[in-house]
């Protein structure tokens, strides 16, 4: 059964920027299995969860309220890519910088869309 949320751009591209996040952390040291690494990974996949989630929730406000989670969510993200980048985890996160920057459009995209509907 198809959800709402898998016709979504913003949810779309959030899950293939949690793919991404996968595959940079993976070359994170081993020591960060449990720090940095975790923690980045639960950001990216909080992002496309709250859309998914808000979503499936019986009002626009409600969706709204999930997208400003995903959003924050995707903040915290890209203050982990800069940290990771800063202490020499990843040496170029500009692709995952514009993934970030892509969701964030496309999420306040889709909030002026409900708040304007």
């Amino acid at each position: 059964m198809r959800r709402k949320h898998h016709d979504l751009q913003a949810w779309q591209f959030a899950i293939q920027l949690v793919k991404d996040v996968y595959i940079l952390t993976s070359d994170f040291p081993s020591s960060e299995t449990y720090g940095l690494s975790s923690q980045m990974r639960r950001s990216a996949v909080s992002v496309p969860s709250n859309i998914a989630e808000g979503a499936a929730r019986n009002s626009n406000k409600e969706f709204l309220h999930f997208l400003g989670i995903a959003r924050g969510s995707l903040s915290e993200l890209e203050t982990q890519v800069v940290i990771a980048r800063e202490i020499g985890y990843a040496l170029d996160v500009s692709p995952l910088e514009k993934q970030i920057d892509d969701v964030f459009g496309l999420l306040g995209g889709l909030i002026n869309s409900i708040k304007n509907s």
